[in-house]
């Protein structure tokens, strides 16, 4: 990967620091008798899946979280997996439970989220469970250690790179390209407690750049490989590209052209390497403090 004139906001070191910092937080609750542990649910054989659910098990293996995989036919019915998230909600010993998406294309936009929704907020780990959702915008604490509720993993990521670069965000306009419930409205919120001003744009924004050219943060997780282009942007800009793409050329992208991009903005997070392990940290983060609010329960 070339170097520009941007700062890399290298997420693999930022997550690496993170994953030590949770390892002696797991430490300390083994002394008390707790062993941290993720359930996830696998349906199917989509390659890039097997492949993030083998990085979760490294990454918590690493700190000392246990984990039990529930590997599913493709064709298995909906009220199986409702059956197996049930049991897991049952389960004292289980601390988080995470639904590996997108499911197998015949199960629907809303029976897929029907099984997320399924798992009980106290154990939704990867925080998209509309209670956690609702709950994060008005609770007080630090986003990675929340009164109540679980702070969604790629949110939380870009919010740690942006903090470890720029420190507090008050006041900086940030724009935020999507409004997934997985990543754009979570990410609107959480900036908006840090006290950025924050515009919020999707497909059907009109003039995007107009937006992106007075922006000091730009999160980009519109899911278009190299959307953005250096023209649309200012050189006072942060970037955070959440979007990862393979080309035909079997090369990996983000939603930003980043080739263009690093040799005008401040800072950039490349991809890979950039949000992908601050996600998995993240997840991490939130299963340690599930198992940490279970002392209390």
């Amino acid at each position: 990967m070339t170097q520009g004139i941007a700062t890399l906001i290298d997420g693999t070191q930022i997550a690496k620091a993170q994953r030590q910092e949770i390892k002696l937080r797991v430490e300390q609750l083994k002394g008390r008798s707790i062993t941290p542990k993720l359930a996830v649910l696998l349906v199917g054989g989509h390659p890039p899946s097997q492949i993030y659910v083998k990085y979760k098990q490294k990454a918590a293996k690493e700190i000392g979280i246990d984990t039990e995989i529930h590997h599913f036919d493709e064709s298995v019915a909906i009220d199986t997996l409702y059956k197996c998230v049930d049991q897991l909600n049952q389960d004292s010993c289980i601390h988080g439970i995470l639904v590996q998406m997108p499911l197998p294309q015949h199960f629907t936009s809303e029976e897929m989220w029907s099984v997320v929704e399924r798992v009980l907020p106290e154990k939704d780990v990867d925080g998209l469970h509309p209670a956690n959702q609702g709950m994060i915008t008005h609770s007080v604490g630090s986003p990675h250690a929340p009164q109540r509720g679980f702070v969604a993993c790629t949110p939380l990521g870009c919010l740690r790179l942006l903090r470890e670069y720029i420190g507090e965000l008050e006041g900086l306009h940030a724009v935020v390209i999507g409004r997934s419930r997985i990543v754009g409205h979570p990410m609107a919120n959480l900036l908006t407690k840090a006290n950025a001003t924050v515009t919020l744009c999707h497909s059907r924004t009109r003039h995007l750049s107009k937006h992106l050219k007075t922006a000091d943060i730009i999160i980009a997780a519109a899911g278009i490989p190299k959307l953005i282009k250096a023209e649309d942007v200012s050189e006072k800009a942060v970037v955070i590209d959440v979007g990862i793409h393979r080309l035909e050329n079997g090369r990996l992208c983000g939603d930003v052209d980043f080739a263009e991009l690093n040799n005008k903005v401040q800072a950039i997070s490349p991809v890979p390497g950039g949000v992908g392990p601050m996600t998995i940290a993240s997840l991490m983060n939130n299963v340690c403090l599930a198992a940490e609010r279970s002392l209390y329960r």
